[in-house]
């Protein structure tokens, strides 16, 4: 009888903490997925009120940078680097993972015999880049990462490569059908490293071997920068291999990130965005919002001068935007005048500004010589930028080239939300008309001076003075830069 009465009592008691284990399991899901959604809302996305700009931690942001060399994690005097950034406004960094470097910086083992290990890491690589993804992530400079260089596989880097089969122990030429040179330039295409994905012009079974070790190389980036959420994926630097190679490191990434419950935003960067129009493959990016969930459209900065690089931007910008996400520059040639179109320093200056006129979500200075990394016109440029954002942000106007009027061939550049606010850009002094018809009231005009990053205003008198100037809405208005070279004027409407 005793023994019923037991069974009586355990039973109800058992089934309670069933329900109970079971609903703080069910908690425990909740509260995971729950982390993991904070996570992903907090991670680098489009913007979800305007999703042609980034969001970071939940708030739009605009992306510009400066630095001086493009496999940023090798640098020796990171955290300085970085520290320099930030002081002018920087947030926006370029990562390729480099397989130029010495020996002693390959992301693989060095052996004895002076021959590498593709099985075995290189603890000091990847040491440096885990320190600059969480320097970075402290400073919250955004980072964006290139997989693939294709200039790190051909010419003079192919003889050093850990990949080519001379320099490794792990596989032979006749196992690859590897060549010990390729002395093409890389845009011709003429490496079968980038063609291991089955159905690619140069594929054959061999391949499949080197594409198993492609594939751990970018596992183990993944396995650092997903617990990072300030990171950009781009697959290539300028490609001009089939896109199902780009494609592939894509869905490779994102089904990694997908295992790990968070989302990532991947690209790839064609080479003949500078084409415009012509182009070939960059017209890729436009449709496809799956793969490219954002554009770099970087390359449309070299060659194109003036009017005809604000042209080439802005039927870019215009495709891309039919299904609206952010267009990035991670590249901004101008400098060293190189022969194939970089021009000098002031080229460099002119292009940024015209990029984040132009409705650009990012827009950073290429190292030197093609670009004026974090020199002194890079520095003005971005603090300019951000005491212009500070009066002004950049998602809420747009272009609009019909305001102005008596404008000489690539003198000024205008973006506004008519009469409310509108950035005036001169590339070198200039005067122009701007037609305020409809918007009566007063409005405040900051100068800001390009080349010094400072806030300059005129005065009726002429001269300088730290104080706006007014001026009457309702009728086209003549504004004149105070001076010779590059000024922006932040124009917003007074209200009481």
């Amino acid at each position: 009888m005793r023994t019923n009465v037991t069974l009586l009592f355990v039973a109800p008691l058992f089934l309670i903490l069933c329900v109970l284990t079971t609903l703080s399991a069910r908690s425990q899901l909740a509260s995971k997925s729950e982390k993991r959604q904070m996570q992903n809302e907090y991670r680098i996305q489009s913007w979800s009120e305007n999703p042609c700009y980034w969001q970071y931690k939940g708030e739009p942001v605009m992306l510009l940078g400066g630095s001086n060399t493009d496999h940023l994690f090798l640098l020796d005097d990171l955290e300085s680097h970085l520290d320099e950034m930030r002081a002018v406004g920087a947030n926006y960094v370029r990562n390729t993972m480099s397989q130029r470097e010495g020996k002693e910086l390959m992301p693989y083992k060095l052996q004895p015999a002076g021959t590498f290990d593709l099985d075995q890491w290189n603890d000091e690589y990847w040491q440096r880049f885990q320190n600059m993804l969480q320097w970075t992530a402290e400073r919250d400079i955004i980072v964006q990462i290139e997989v693939w260089d294709r200039f790190d596989y051909s010419t003079q880097n192919w003889e050093t490569s850990p990949w080519n089969p001379g320099n490794n122990v792990n596989y032979t030429y006749e196992q690859t059908g590897f060549a010990a040179e390729y002395p093409h330039h890389s845009a011709y295409d003429r490496q079968p490293f980038f063609h291991s994905i089955e159905s690619m012009p140069q594929y054959n079974k061999k391949l499949d071997l080197v594409r198993r070790y492609q594939e751990a190389f970018v596992a183990k980036i993944l396995s650092y920068s997903l617990d990072y959420g300030h990171v950009l994926y781009c697959m290539n630097n300028e490609t001009s291999t089939p896109a199902i190679w780009g494609q592939y490191w894509i869905d490779f990434i994102k089904a990694r990130a997908a295992e790990k419950g968070i989302t990532v935003c991947t690209t790839d960067m064609f080479d003949d965005a500078f084409e415009a129009d012509k182009a070939k493959h960059t017209p890729i990016v436009f449709e496809d919002t799956e793969h490219y969930m954002f554009a770099d459209i970087s390359q449309v900065n070299s060659r194109n001068y003036d009017n005809a690089h604000w042209e080439s931007l802005q039927w870019l910008l215009r495709h891309v935007n039919k299904h609206p996400r952010p267009s990035n520059h991670i590249k901004i040639y101008g400098s060293g005048y190189e022969t194939f179109g970089t021009g000098g320093p002031e080229d460099g200056v002119e292009r940024f500004w015209r990029n984040i006129i132009g409705g650009s979500a990012s827009a950073r200075f290429h190292r030197p010589d093609s670009g004026n990394g974090l020199n002194d016109f890079a520095k003005g440029s971005i603090k300019a930028a951000r005491i212009l954002e500070n009066r002004i942000k950049f998602w809420d106007i747009t272009p609009q080239m019909g305001q102005l009027s008596d404008r000489a061939s690539n003198e000024a550049y205008l973006a506004a939300k008519p009469g409310e606010s509108y950035a005036l850009y001169f590339t070198n002094g200039g005067s122009v008309g701007l037609d305020l018809s409809g918007f009566p009231g007063m409005f405040d005009v900051t100068w800001i001076s390009v080349s010094m990053g400072i806030a300059v205003q005129t005065s009726a008198k002429g001269g300088y003075r730290l104080m706006d100037r007014t001026i009457k809405g309702n009728r086209v208005i003549t504004l004149s830069a105070p001076y010779k070279g590059g000024w922006v004027a932040a124009i917003t409407k007074i209200t009481k």
